[in-house]
C-alpha cells in the first residue's frame, strides 16, 4: 500500500492534489500527516522526503515527491489518473503543468486556509489577471470536452491539482462566470473534497506564518475552525 506524506489539511494545498486524486480514484493508501512548523524544524520532512518538503509518496520504500510526478507515477499504475482520449489528455496535462508552474500571483496572495472566510481588501490588477486566467481554461476545458470534469466525464489529475483553488476561492469569495462557476460546485461538493475540508476543519493547529497573510490581505468574516487545544 502507498504512504503519503502531507501537511495540514487546512494550509497544505501541494498535499492535497495526490490526497484527492488517490481519494477520488478510490486507491488505497495510508496517510501521515505533518504540522508545519513544528514537526519541520532543522528540516524534519528530510527524514521521508528528499527535497524535505510535502507531499511525498513513498511506494515500497521508493520515495516519489512533488505532486506533478506523484500524478505521473500513479497514472504508470493506474487508470483513469489522465484521460483516456489524446486531445483531452493532453489538455488535462497542459493545465496541471500550468497550475504547476503558474499562478504565482493567486497562490502567494491567495493561500490555502480552508476554514475562514475573508473579505479582501483589493485585487490588484496581476491577481484578477490570474483569477481571469483559471476562469478562461476551466471554461475552455468544460466547452471543449462536455464536462462535467475538466477534461470529460472523469475527474482526472487536472482536476486534483485545481483543487486547491476551488479552496481558495470558497476562502476569499471569488465568484466566477459562465459553465466555470457550476464547475466550482461540483469539485467544492465532490466527496474527496469534502472529506478533505471537514478534517481540515477539525484541526487544531494554527500556523502563525499562514494566518498572518491573511491580515495583509483582508478581513476574515468568518472562521470555521476548530478550536486550538491549550499546551
Amino acid at each position: 500500500m502507498y504512504t503519503l506524506h502531507i501537511g495540514n489539511k487546512n494550509y497544505s494545498s501541494w498535499s492535497l492534489r495526490p490526497w484527492v486524486l488517490l481519494r477520488a480514484h478510490g486507491i488505497a493508501f495510508s496517510e501521515v500527516l505533518h504540522r508545519f512548523g513544528r514537526d519541520n524544524l532543522n528540516n524534519g520532512f528530510r527524514a521521508f522526503a528528499p527535497n524535505a518538503r510535502v507531499p511525498c509518496l513513498i511506494d515500497d520504500g521508493l520515495a516519489v515527491w512533488d505532486s506533478l510526478a506523484i500524478a505521473e507515477y500513479l497514472a504508470e499504475r493506474h487508470p483513469g489518473i489522465w484521460p483516456a482520449a489524446a486531445e483531452a489528455r493532453a489538455f488535462a496535462r497542459c493545465a496541471a503543468a500550468e497550475m504547476h508552474s503558474g499562478f504565482a500571483i493567486l497562490r502567494g496572495q491567495f493561500g490555502m486556509n480552508v476554514g475562514v472566510r475573508v473579505q479582501v481588501k483589493q485585487r490588484s490588477p496581476a491577481l484578477q489577471g490570474d483569477i481571469d486566467r483559471v476562469q478562461a481554461l476551466w471554461n475552455e476545458g468544460l466547452a471543449r470536452f462536455g464536462g462535467p470534469y475538466l477534461a470529460g466525464n472523469t475527474f482526472t489529475a487536472a482536476d486534483a491539482f485545481f483543487a486547491p483553488v476551488a479552496f481558495r476561492f470558497q476562502t476569499f469569495g471569488v465568484a466566477v462566470a459562465g459553465a466555470a462557476a457550476g464547475y466550482l460546485q461540483r469539485v467544492l461538493a465532490h466527496p474527496a473534497m469534502r472529506e478533505w475540508e471537514v478534517q481540515a476543519l477539525a484541526e487544531d493547529f494554527r500556523d502563525p506564518e499562514h494566518d498572518a497573510d491573511l491580515a495583509m490581505i483582508g478581513t476574515i468574516t468568518a472562521d470555521l475552525r476548530a478550536a486550538v487545544a491549550l499546551a
